[in-house]
């Protein structure tokens, strides 16, 4: 399976994959084939870790990408996505998918269980730490709005780990966002089919 469609969609995120991931130039510019590459290696019972650390299995968790995807093509490509209600839904979805869904039980195993300098734990550990991690958060506890000007989304969370402590208000703007999903997206289409 050729993977350059999704290096292509995350090439315009280079510079971010590089100065925030800690990417090297080579892998920046074909990270879905990098990713996949190092999950086709692995020895097969750290695949069948990966594998069992999810209660869901992940074809299951490969076909709501999908079914995302196929719904975000469909409203894209018509009338209805011009709608700004429709455009909110598509935001919640997509971030409940890219943020939530995704990370909860996959990225961790990946972080904890991938070579350190891969790819693929580079990407899983960026995606699981602030201020993703922060994001995340955010949007599981519904403390998040839209920005006054849509331009991004403003978002309430903790410095650290302390319960305790009061939240504070944040900031991402759509760009920023973006590239998180397409990350999130990216790292779980080359690692759920190679696995």
């Amino acid at each position: 399976m050729s993977w350059k469609q999704l290096d292509i969609q995350l090439h315009e995120y280079k510079t971010e994959l590089k100065k925030y991931v800690k990417l090297n130039e080579e892998t920046a510019e074909k990270l879905a084939t990098s990713i996949a590459s190092e999950i086709r290696f692995l020895p097969q019972e750290q695949k069948e870790k990966i594998r069992l650390a999810s209660p869901v299995k992940l074809e299951k968790r490969i076909d709501e990408l999908k079914a995302f995807q196929a719904f975000m093509d469909r409203v894209n490509n018509s009338e209805i996505g011009k709608f700004p209600e429709v455009v909110r839904s598509q935001v919640i979805y997509q971030n409940y998918i890219c943020f939530i869904y995704l990370p909860e039980t996959f990225f961790k195993i990946l972080k904890k269980e991938m070579p350190s300098n891969s790819a693929t734990r580079k990407c899983s550990k960026y995606l699981t730490d602030n201020p993703v991690r922060s994001f995340r958060n955010a949007l599981a506890h519904a403390n998040w709005s839209y920005s006054q000007d849509f331009t991004g989304i403003d978002f309430w969370a903790r410095k650290g780990e302390n319960t305790e402590e009061s939240m504070q208000k944040f900031y991402t703007d759509n760009q920023e966002v973006n590239f998180w999903q397409r990350l999130s997206r990216c790292v779980s289409y080359a690692v759920i089919s190679n696995l």
